[in-house]
């Protein structure tokens, strides 16, 4: 039994990089744990009923991926390049030494949205060994619409870790049809279609019906 902690700086990017992955990891035993960086808010010019709704979907989700605990940082969306990244490095470490995680799932580190590339920033310096020796494997995940959208970047997604969802998949569907103002019909990024469309094209790199990508960032065994 592993824990595991997915890094979302917004909600729907844990399920969109690496959803199925989280329901196999439940039902093999494996403890979850969700991070969610940032927020919508009243104070940044969201409307009330939106910010609720959110609310009612972010709770609905922890539900459905049975989580033991989910942390708010609340920071305020697209805006997180702004602050100083200590803080975001401090809130990640607060954590680590609560929880002890074995497992991070985190977007990965040349997506277009900035706020995906400053959490990788600040993660990457949590990564010592000898600082957070429970850490054993991190795992950057892609995300429709963000990693596949950086033109300007070389940097490109390279996956070398396949995991089999085929059981899972409309799991993951399920919980990201909770998001409804994150989805649209295809060929909109984040639609049903592209979604088991990606899930086909990974599993037909590795030899399954259907898959998750990632990246290795970093092991000990």
């Amino acid at each position: 039994m592993s824990k595991i902690l997915v890094i979302a700086p917004h909600p729907d990017d844990e399920t969109l990089g690496c959803g199925g992955t989280l329901f196999r990891q439940r039902k093999e035993g494996d403890l979850l744990y969700w991070m969610i960086v940032t927020c919508i808010s009243k104070d940044s010019g969201w409307r009330a009923k939106t910010v609720k709704k959110r609310e009612t979907e972010i709770e609905a989700v922890e539900n459905i991926y049975m989580f033991e605990d989910v942390f708010h940082f609340s920071l305020p969306t697209t805006k997180i390049d702004t602050l100083p990244i200590s803080l975001l490095i401090e809130k990640i470490t607060d954590i680590y030494k609560k929880i002890e995680p074995e497992i991070i799932f985190m977007p990965f580190a040349y997506d277009l949205h900035t706020d995906h590339q400053v959490v990788a920033k600040a993660l990457q310096s949590t990564f010592k060994w000898f600082r957070y020796p429970c850490i054993k494997k991190v795992l950057m995940y892609e995300t429709p619409s963000e990693t596949d959208f950086n033109f300007f970047e070389k940097r490109v997604f390279r996956p070398s870790v396949f995991i089999d969802i085929s059981e899972y998949l409309d799991d993951k569907i399920e919980a990201m049809t909770i998001y409804k103002t994150e989805m649209n019909e295809f060929p909109f990024p984040r639609s049903e279609k592209n979604i088991r469309s990606l899930a086909a094209y990974r599993g037909s790199q590795s030899g399954f019906e259907a898959a998750e990508a990632f990246e290795l960032v970093y092991e000990r065994k």
